[in-house]
């Protein structure tokens, strides 16, 4: 990979950082953590949380962004 090639994924790829963290901070991803799938269980004493679903929308999401990214690169 060349370096010209390389500087334009690390700026797409801070750009799509600085978005996710505006997302985050305007309370957009607000329901992230909360998909049907995520188990939660809460006891007197203990809290168990297991987001299953929300990490395979995530290993998706990431899958996808690296073939995108493989394709044109």
């Amino acid at each position: 990979m060349e370096t010209r090639q390389l500087a334009l994924v690390i700026i797409v790829v801070g750009t799509l950082m600085i978005g996710a963290g505006l997302l985050l901070l305007a309370g957009g991803l607000s329901w992230f953590g909360r998909l049907p799938g995520d188990i939660r269980i809460e006891r007197e004493n203990t809290r168990v949380y297991i987001p299953i679903t929300s990490m395979l929308l995530v290993s998706v999401l990431l899958s996808l962004a690296l073939y995108v990214v493989r394709r044109f690169f």
